[in-house]
């Protein structure tokens, strides 16, 4: 079963939240909080066309695959080509050099929802992790893997 959870900080929900929600709501101190909440519970990552603070939390779940702190499909719901531009960015990246092509495959993009539904159950890492995933677990501070 498919199930929504709206991470938003206590701040913003006055801002964000206009009329009636889908799914659970859960408030949060801070963006840091907020991302460590989403990456920590989601089961994937949908971005839909938004501006600054969507494509740096977009980003950011993207780098975090990377890295190897999350193994969670990110997409982008592309709607009329929203994110065109930024998928050419990606491209570029790729072409350039700067992105590996297996990284580049973290992103996943569609015009539909459910299309892009489909690419994210189909999908699997296929990228080298910079570090493992469980060395990025601490408990506390201080605590690093190996010691």
């Amino acid at each position: 079963m498919r199930h929504s959870v709206w991470v938003i900080p206590k701040a913003l929900m006055p801002l964000e939240i206009s009329g009636q929600t889908i799914g659970e709501v859960r408030t949060v101190l801070d963006m840091h909080e907020r991302k460590a909440v989403m990456a920590r519970e989601a089961d994937a990552f949908i971005a839909l066309p938004g501006g600054f603070g969507t494509m740096e939390e977009t980003l950011e779940m993207i780098t975090w695959s990377q890295l190897g702190i999350h193994k969670k499909p990110v997409g982008l719901l592309n709607v009329e080509g929203y994110y065109n531009s930024l998928l050419a960015l990606f491209d570029n990246g790729v072409k350039e050099g700067f992105i590996k092509p297996s990284a580049r495959d973290i992103v996943l993009s569609a015009p539909t929802a459910k299309e892009l539904m489909i690419k994210m159950e189909q999908y699997t890492p296929s990228h080298e992790h910079v570090a493992s995933h469980e060395s990025w677990q601490m408990h506390k501070l201080g605590d690093y893997p190996g010691q």
